[in-house]
């Protein structure tokens, strides 16, 4: 029994069942982080290890009073690093933040800490979770885990690399702009960005308006990454907008027919998405094993202008991504201690009008309303996860796609914000990988608040593709 290689599903039985102590799960994933860590930086502020034994030890002794906190208990996990989680910081990638841990755990956390997981540390994130390529002050940068050369992606970066070199079970994220789905795409494993809603945030600033940011779950299979997602999701008063559904849910059986099942391939978007040579290829690969499920695959389009759609998003994300990088400007000389994309964010946002934001939030709800018009002839969406392969780790952001020039230091991310602006839920699955060994992702989009038939989709997909799944990052 190779610890750190089992699903954690499977691992969460062999716990219970007490072919494996709590203790031994977590020697075997500290020497897992003590091998791969050192070089791809994916967890940070890594807790003492007298002080996990000693917890895991715990944990143990409730299983021998025949005590279980839930599927999770005595599982390791780290959070990512622009969430709290009660004995550490959150340090958002930032200097600029206090060095001092937090006392207690945010929402996502508590419930994940309450299934029975053991808290272990953070996993590594850009400053302010602003830009796909996690690098920080701080920290410092995440390697990818298939080339240490290139970027792991981000923000959230140190989840995907830490799933993908086993140095955690299943891990957690966040989700603006394909936060949980890019990285997971450069790392071959999955990420899933709930339904809005879906995972509740009461503690942030707003919670009527600052809705394209979400929480989810990240796993190395669709089972795990369901469970994690029951424990996450749940109705929350504190979040006026969260959906009214158990969790519970999404812990039922994912096996079902794919038979009459529809998918819509957008690919590029008819050319307006530039893609780097190889993406769309691999990705049009997965679908084809995705139709020896029995479902089938056809063309599908937007039924908006897609640069209509953009500029909507512009207003949208400097309203709220501005205000993350402002939250410190009153501080001494803060333009010279946060990265200038953080800057960017917020000069962008101060100059915004109530009257611009209205107008794009028209245009959002009708991007919506015609995102159920490609409902009625699709049940899922396909898309790449990124426009480009993992670039190399020096590179702050990719300046050009196939000789595109890029206007912004996000517009090479574009492919992911359709179901962000549209509210829905959207899982990046690996779909291949190019001729330097590079992974990429592709995203399954489904309809609104249907998170528990996406993943019955990506749990088909996954089954048929067994030998590419399974594949695992060099030395691993």
């Amino acid at each position: 029994m190779v610890i750190p290689n089992m699903p954690a599903m499977d691992l969460s039985k062999a716990i219970h069942s007490k072919q494996v102590s709590c203790r031994e799960v977590m020697l075997a994933y500290l020497s897992q982080i003590e091998k791969y860590n050192p070089a791809s930086n994916a967890i940070v502020s890594l807790a003492p290890q007298e002080a996990l034994l000693a917890q895991a030890d715990e944990r143990d002794a409730q299983l021998a009073r025949g005590e279980s906190m839930g599927w999770m208990h005595g599982l390791p996990h780290a959070v990512k690093d622009l969430a709290d989680a009660a004995g550490f910081r959150t340090s958002l990638g930032s200097p600029l933040t206090p060095h001092s841990p937090v006392a207690q755990d945010g929402l996502m956390a508590a419930r994940m800490r309450a299934a029975g997981c053991i808290m272990i540390g953070k996993t590594n994130t850009p400053e302010f979770g602003l830009g796909s390529h996690t690098f920080n002050e701080v920290f410092g940068a995440t390697r990818n885990a298939w080339d240490p050369s290139k970027t792991a992606g981000g923000s959230s970066g140190g989840a995907a690399v830490a799933l993908a070199q086993r140095m955690l079970p299943v891990a957690d994220g966040s989700d603006f702009m394909g936060s949980l789905r890019n990285p997971a795409g450069w790392n071959h494993v999955y990420g899933m960005r709930p339904s809005q809603g879906r995972v509740p945030r009461p503690s942030v600033p707003d919670v009527f308006i600052a809705q394209l940011g979400t929480e989810g779950p990240m796993a190395r299979s669709v089972s795990d990454l369901a469970m994690l997602l029951s424990t996450q999701a749940g109705y929350d008063e504190r979040a006026p907008l969260s959906i009214k559904e158990s969790g519970d849910a999404f812990a039922q059986n994912l096996e079902t027919s794919m038979k009459g099942k529809r998918v819509g391939w957008l690919g590029n978007l008819n050319g307006y998405l530039p893609m780097e040579s190889g993406v769309l290829e691999v990705c049009q690969s997965a679908l084809q094993v995705l139709e020896t499920t029995g479902c089938r695959v056809d063309a599908a389009t937007l039924a908006m202008k897609p640069e209509e759609i953009w500029d909507a998003w512009l207003v949208w994300r400097e309203a709220l991504a501005g205000p993350s990088a402002g939250a410190f400007a009153h501080l001494p000389n803060w333009r010279e201690k946060v990265k200038p994309e953080a800057q960017w964010e917020y000069d962008q946002s101060i100059n915004l009008s109530g009257n611009q934001l209205m107008k794009a939030s028209a245009t959002r709800t009708r991007f919506y309303q015609s995102m159920l018009t490609s409902f009625e002839s699709f049940d899922v969406l396909a898309i790449p996860s990124a426009q480009v392969w993992p670039f190399d780790i020096k590179e702050r952001w990719p300046k050009t796609i196939a000789g595109r020039t890029m206007d912004t230091y996000h517009r090479w991310m574009e492919v992911v914000v359709y179901p962000t602006f549209a509210g829905l839920p959207a899982i990046s699955a690996p779909a291949g990988f190019n001729a330097q060994g590079l992974p990429m992702g592709l995203q399954l989009i489904g309809k609104p608040k249907g998170d528990f038939e996406l993943l019955q989709v990506a749990h088909a997909y996954e089954m048929a593709a067994q030998d590419l799944i399974q594949k695992r990052p060099p030395g691993v």
